[in-house]
């Protein structure tokens, strides 16, 4: 092929390219520059008197003792705005319960209770959540549910709700800091926060649309008559993004949902190095069961577009030998508009995603982790990240957190 040929090509190649990256960069620069609109970290306060008993919190367990323990230490520390801890366990054969027990001698607001079988047709998330919820006190106003592997501020419950009320919210959900250990997911832990990152606003910012409402179950604050209202987690029993689910069922039905930056108020270690947290998080971060499937090839488009391709391209760009008559620079003034333009529009996206990092760095606590400078290298993970997503969005999970499940849901 000629050398004119070979322009031509590139240049036809580079259009298409163009066509497929040029919209997604403007839907991800409309919500990047929310950024600067959005509500500020939640801060841990003091609990004032009106607060007195509103708030039932109920964790779901199985098998989780070797890191309950910093929640259940940090539930402890929270005041009287706390009615009662209820702790649902799902049958745990690590002695779990027996934790709970312990701490229940010292804080008589802990209880732990056995949920019933797993209806066909139910994750066992939800159903423990429903469960809890089904168990808690109609005297509290507002339920708040919560992983095990979180670890809460003194003050995060009472900063919570009382945000939540300023700000009339229904539902309200936080993003935590997370825990880093390993240099493994110092690099790839980030690139798949990203892929959320670049699909929905920016923690703060309400959202407008119900089918883009973001949450996290992680810590889940709902009034307790807007989720009596939609029937618990009923709306949301076949989901493996169960948070997500609920919280776009309720903005539907026009309650006012939100999700905040919790930074400063909850850490969580979520899985123990980069193959786990390839394996276990990868596979929910598609968010398929909240999302239909037009919107699902919408995000996908958006990700590779956005987020997948960028490096690539301008590896490719780099790397692939011009003829050799040609230096880099000679070939770079040779090239036709269209590769100029693509080079151009990717080599922003990559230093716009390294500048993303200080943006993210508060979410992480790396002062203990190994290898945590590889955090400022994790733009070289996002193609996997991506692929990630793409195998997690045709796959239906037939085993979560030791269960295993049929094909019915």
């Amino acid at each position: 092929m000629t050398n004119d040929n070979a322009l031509m090509v590139e240049s036809a190649i580079s259009l298409l390219l163009l066509l497929i990256q040029v919209p997604a960069t403007a839907i991800l620069f409309s919500r990047l520059l929310k950024g600067p609109r959005r509500l500020p970290p939640i801060e841990p306060q003091q609990p004032t008197l009106e607060l007195l008993g509103k708030v039932s919190v109920v964790v779901p367990t199985l098998n989780e003792a070797l890191r309950i323990s910093p929640l259940l230490a940090g539930l402890s520390q929270q005041s009287y705005e706390v009615r009662e801890i209820i702790v649902v366990d799902s049958k745990s054969t690590d002695g779990t319960p027996d934790l709970v027990k312990a701490i229940q001698q010292k804080d008589p607001r802990f209880r732990v209770m056995t949920d019933d079988p797993l209806p066909s047709g139910w994750v066992g998330r939800p159903w423990a959540l429903h469960n809890g919820f089904l168990y808690s006190s109609e005297a509290s106003q507002w339920f708040l549910g919560l992983d095990a592997d979180i670890q809460p501020h003194p003050g995060l419950v009472a900063g919570l709700v009382k945000m939540a009320e300023a700000q009339g919210y229904d539902l309200v959900s936080l993003s935590p800091q997370f825990i880093l250990k390993y240099p493994g997911e110092c690099w790839l832990q980030p690139a798949l926060l990203m892929t959320l990152l670049y699909r929905f606003d920016p923690a703060g910012i309400n959202t407008e649309q119900p089918e883009r409402v973001m949450a996290n179950g992680q810590c889940f604050l709902c009034r307790r008559s807007v989720l009596a209202a939609v029937g618990g987690y009923s709306s949301a029993s076949g989901s493996f993004c169960d948070d997500v689910t609920l919280a776009r069922n309720i903005a539907v039905q026009g309650y006012k949902v939100g999700f905040l930056d919790g930074a400063k108020v909850l850490k969580v270690r979520m899985y123990e190095g980069a193959m786990e947290t390839w394996k276990e998080w990868g596979r929910s971060l598609d968010l398929k069961d909240a999302t239909s499937r037009s919107q699902l090839w919408g995000d996908l488009w958006l990700l590779t577009s956005v987020q997948g391709l960028p490096l690539l391209i301008v590896l490719a760009f780099l790397l692939i030998s011009p003829p050799l008559s040609y230096s880099l620079q000679t070939r770079l003034i040779a090239l036709p508009t269209p590769p100029l333009l693509l080079l151009g529009l990717n080599l922003f996206l990559v230093v716009i995603r390294f500048a993303m990092l200080f943006a993210i760095a508060p979410s992480y606590d790396r002062k203990s982790a190994k290898g945590s400078w590889l955090f400022w290298l994790s733009p070289l993970a996002d193609p996997l990240a991506v692929l990630r997503i793409f195998l997690s969005a045709f796959r239906k999970p037939r085993e979560w957190r030791g269960r295993k499940y049929s094909g019915e849901l």
